[in-house]
């Protein structure tokens, strides 16, 4: 299962970021994902809202995803962390499927 992670640094991450300014976070990011049985797909910097990432892995299920969040929150390494599932094209097939199979028993509001 892939997700997407966004989050800023905290003031804390970024002051040590600093004073080391070399480090390589997508590596701490790789050996995290890689514990929990999955893999990072990819690892970016961004520079909205502050200093932050967009990170995407592969997980084989939810629960890692949901842990990989809340460490990084309890460390105190980022904050406004999102966490979205995303779907590859094979699933979003089968989504269309399914409610194309599931819609004759769906009624809308005012029908």
């Amino acid at each position: 299962m892939h997700f997407c992670l966004t989050g800023q640094y905290t003031p804390r991450a970024v002051k040590n970021l600093l004073e080391n300014p070399t480090q390589n976070r997508a590596e701490a990011a790789r050996k995290l994902v890689e514990a929990a049985g999955g893999k990072l797909v990819s690892f970016y910097g961004m520079p909205v809202e502050g200093p932050g990432v967009l990170t995407i892995f592969d997980v084989p299920e939810p629960s890692s995803a949901a842990a990989i969040a809340g460490l990084v929150v309890a460390g105190e390494v980022m904050q406004n962390v999102k966490l979205v599932r995303l779907l590859t094209q094979e699933e979003v097939v089968e989504v269309r499927q399914k409610a194309n199979k599931l819609k004759a028993a769906y009624s809308p509001p005012g029908s």
